[in-house]
């Protein structure tokens, strides 16, 4: 469900009388505004509505490198940052840590364009930041500079934005933030914090390629509590006697979903060979012991992953070397810094049990 973590199974609320009109006053909007969209002439195809599109938004310390950029606004404050910005207006930013997944995701929207070409389904990229207005066009050269496709800004000056994800109904949240991320996780939006990988690696610009840990991420955390209570051996046993009954929902379920219907548009045209997404859960559970559930858990929801691997406690660094992901989402600090160390981009989730026993987020 976009906007919650809220899974197939979870029984909604009835709205009521008020909420019913205020919907119906926003679809008159929506109806309204698309019907002037498609009276202009523009080969540019129009920013699909937020209920139809997987909406990622991201924040521009996410998108661009602004290292620089946020050492002089701790150090000299807000006027010295913002005379800074728009004195270097013309100077392009550097890709940060979810530029290349944001071009993966405009890369998987063109595909789409073609099979589909009246079909809203697709992703909707948000430039989510707290920066003031008057840096707006550091930003929109930066992202006409790279052939982005960001039409809709969200620049709070310094208010949280988490008003504006719920209003754009965000599927998945990604900033260098954690307080902002924890208080979107809070809020019950799927989100990440973002770390930058400390080698440089190519990624593949045909296959967006999204790598998820198991507990705590996909899954709940209540079998991570198990083995912090009662140790691996007590995890083990619990597993395997509660093998046939389904995990609950983790923060990213969601958006694992939200990618599976993507990829079945795909594999509709007859083009599974070719799908432009691929999904992996690295997962540090042991496929012997514990991994029978994980996968009945996924087969029950309806949500398949292109490969599984069961790592048994290895590090999963170099595996991830293996499999190049634009994002991997973990929510143990230790393999995020595991990973970057052999130059994957990862994504903290801070959710679950793990957090009260991290010293960073």
């Amino acid at each position: 469900t976009p906007g919650t973590m809220s899974g197939s199974g979870s029984e909604k609320p009835q709205p009521n009388q008020a909420e019913e009109d205020r919907q119906q006053e926003a679809e008159q909007d929506w109806a309204a505004a698309k019907a002037f969209y498609d009276d202009l002439v523009t080969k540019r195809p129009r920013p699909p509505k937020p209920q139809n599109a997987i909406t990622v938004a991201v924040s521009s310390r996410a998108l661009f490198d602004l290292v620089e950029e946020q050492r002089i606004y701790e150090e000299q404050g807000l006027e010295k940052y913002v005379e800074y910005q728009q004195n270097n207006e013309n100077v392009t930013l550097k890709p940060g840590p979810a530029f290349y997944f944001v071009k993966a995701l405009e890369h998987v929207n063109s595909r789409l364009l073609e099979l589909y070409p009246e079909d809203e389904e697709r992703f909707d990229i948000v430039l989510m930041t707290n920066n003031h207005a008057q840096v707006g066009v550091r930003l929109i050269n930066s992202i006409n500079h790279y052939g982005l496709t960001i039409e809709r800004f969200c620049m709070t000056g310094g208010q949280s934005p988490i008003g504006y994800l719920t209003a754009y109904l965000t599927n998945l949240y990604l900033s260098a933030d954690s307080e902002k991320v924890q208080e979107a996780i809070k809020a019950g939006i799927a989100s990440a914090t973002m770390f930058t990988a400390n080698k440089d690696v190519t990624y593949s610009d045909v296959q967006l390629r999204v790598a998820f840990d198991g507990d705590a991420v996909i899954f709940s955390d209540e079998s991570e509590q198990i083995v912090k209570e009662h140790g691996l051996d007590r995890f083990f046993e619990h597993e395997q006697l509660h093998e046939n009954k389904p995990l609950a929902q983790g923060p990213l379920k969601g958006f694992l979903e939200d990618l599976g219907k993507l990829q079945k548009k795909f594999y509709a045209k007859n083009e599974r060979l070719n799908c432009p997404i691929r999904t992996y859960l690295v997962t540090a559970r042991s496929a012997a012991s514990s991994g029978a559930r994980v996968l009945k858990t996924l087969r029950s929801w309806g949500v398949e992953v292109d490969e599984a691997l069961f790592l048994a406690g290895a590090p999963k660094g170099p595996i991830l070397v293996k499999i190049r992901p634009h994002i991997f989402f973990d929510d143990q600090m230790f393999h995020i810094e595991g990973a970057q160390k052999l130059g994957t981009i990862a994504a903290h989730v801070p959710y679950g049990v793990a957090q009260k026993h991290s010293k960073s987020t």
